[in-house]
């Protein structure tokens, strides 16, 4: 995706698709998935690394009142703030 493409509106009709149901969706042209599917089917969770990183104490104190699994919090909203700054690759 180039900025050229960030700047054209979308062409689809964004209420008719927030209007349809599950039963609206026509998914005759995928295959279902077998036993053999599940059975080779492996879970790929990304790696991760230990760091040890400074922060405020007011970003970390805000992120700890946000429940038990604020470091997940944080590595999600690090992630959504480096997918919005990559640069694309051509």
């Amino acid at each position: 995706m180039n900025n050229s493409n960030l700047k054209s509106s979308s062409a689809t009709d964004w209420e008719r698709i927030d209007g349809m149901t599950d039963e609206d969706i026509d998914t005759s042209d995928i295959p279902p998935l077998g036993e053999e599917f599940f059975a080779n089917a492996q879970l790929r969770l990304p790696a991760k690394s230990q760091v040890v990183l400074s922060v405020d104490n007011d970003v970390l104190e805000w992120f700890q009142t946000q429940g038990e699994e604020y470091s997940k919090r944080m590595n999600i909203a690090l992630r959504i703030y480096a997918e919005a700054h990559k640069k694309p690759t051509a």
